[in-house]
């Protein structure tokens, strides 16, 4: 028998067959009649093309069946039932795997039920078979694709979206306050030290912290290269402690920093680092209980160098120590910021070859640890200052 003649003969059982192997991998609530419509239609193309290859002008069957080696299959009907079809199977959740898979499922239903009925097909009809399989699986697969890079192109053009809006909104917020307070100081009815002075330093600390925040969200999304070098521990630590103190200042809380071993050192990229323990800090600030304390404390365990930062915050919601690491995320009252600033502070950490970890202290508060390799200060150059 023709196989063009066996196609047709058993062109239900077929479907049926293709459709019982596409429901073992379809999502839920995807009907097994949508997605066996592709295998179905190019099995009709597949018998229109052998019966043309029978006629006085088979080259016609490549309208159809496409050319074999690729050349431009989507110019033919199969390239185009099969573009559909992809398009169809990513929108319904399937991978690119399960698109090659649908039409495989074809190629064996038909050899599986060739050999059970005895039947014998010719050498260049396989060869048609394997050109129309080939084509409409390069169609499928190639749209596939293209609608995946569309949908995920797409999201992250919607996120990109959110994020600047969350940017733009807080960073108003605070250079208007910032504004409104130097114009009543200016006034010369209030004085620096007053209450105004405080919201104005509340504004220009909230400044620099997002200032911060966003340029280590830039460089790690953007993929730069870590600049590392190795510098001192207690120098870093002495650093963070001046621009933490004026924060803990505006807070009204009491910033408590241990000492620091002379000896230990750190190979990191400064600013990623100054950026992941500035959040933290700020976090602690944020979250800890008014006129409570705010501790950072940085040493040396066994291979490791640990730098925690405590605070008062009366501890976390059950189940919340790993969901804060995640963008956007937030669960106090206090809702003010993007909630990026862990998310950051951990991608931040990560790209130094360390780890950021979160302890939760049940009724008192949480502890902060970022853990990083050890070394040592006779290894490592002085701190130079930044320039202004």
């Amino acid at each position: 028998m023709m196989m063009h003649q066996f196609l047709t003969a058993n062109r239900t059982e077929l479907i049926a067959r293709c459709r019982a192997k596409v429901a073992q991998r379809a999502p839920l609530g995807v009907s097994e009649e949508e997605l066996a419509h592709g295998v179905s239609i190019f099995l009709d193309q597949l018998i229109k093309t052998l019966l043309v290859e029978k006629t006085a002008t088979p080259m016609r069957s490549r309208k159809v069946s496409g050319p074999s080696g690729g050349g431009k299959p989507n110019l033919s009907e199969i390239g185009e039932s099969a573009t559909r079809h992809g398009r169809e199977l990513q929108r319904h959740g399937f991978t690119a795997e399960e698109v090659v898979h649908d039409y495989g499922d074809l190629c064996q239903s038909i050899s599986d039920l060739a050999f059970e009925r005895g039947e014998t097909m010719e050498v260049d009809e396989f060869r048609t078979l394997n050109r129309c399989l080939d084509n409409a699986i390069a169609s499928a697969v190639t749209e596939f694709g293209y609608q995946r890079d569309f949908v995920v192109a797409d999201r992250q053009t919607v996120e990109l979206n959110e994020r600047l809006g969350f940017f733009a909104h807080e960073l108003r917020n605070q250079l208007c306050t910032a504004t409104l307070a130097l114009s009543i100081i200016k006034q010369g009815n209030v004085g620096l030290s007053g209450a105004t002075g405080g919201v104005l330093d509340r504004a220009l600390v909230g400044l620099a912290n997002l200032i911060d925040r966003s340029l280590a969200e830039v460089r790690m999304t953007a993929g730069l290269p870590v600049l590392r070098h190795l510098f001192s521990l207690a120098d870093f630590i002495a650093e963070i402690k001046l621009s933490a103190s004026l924060e803990a200042q505006v807070k009204e809380c009491v910033l408590n920093v241990s000492a620091v071993d002379p000896k230990l050192a750190i190979d990191v990229d400064r600013d990623l680092l100054l950026a992941a323990v500035g959040n933290l800090l700020q976090n602690a600030f944020k979250f800890t209980h008014p006129h409570s304390e705010v501790s950072l404390n940085a040493y040396a365990l066994a291979d490791r160098i640990l730098i925690d930062v405590q605070d008062h915050c009366g501890g976390l919601p059950p189940g919340f120590a790993e969901d804060m690491f995640q963008p956007f995320t937030q669960a106090a009252e206090d809702r003010t910021g993007l909630g990026l600033g862990l998310s950051i502070a951990r991608r931040s950490v990560e790209a130094n070859d360390g780890i950021l970890s979160v302890r939760n202290l049940p009724g008192t508060g949480c502890v902060f640890t970022i853990d990083l390799p050890r070394h040592s200060v006779t290894e490592a150059a002085p701190l130079l200052p930044q320039a202004a």
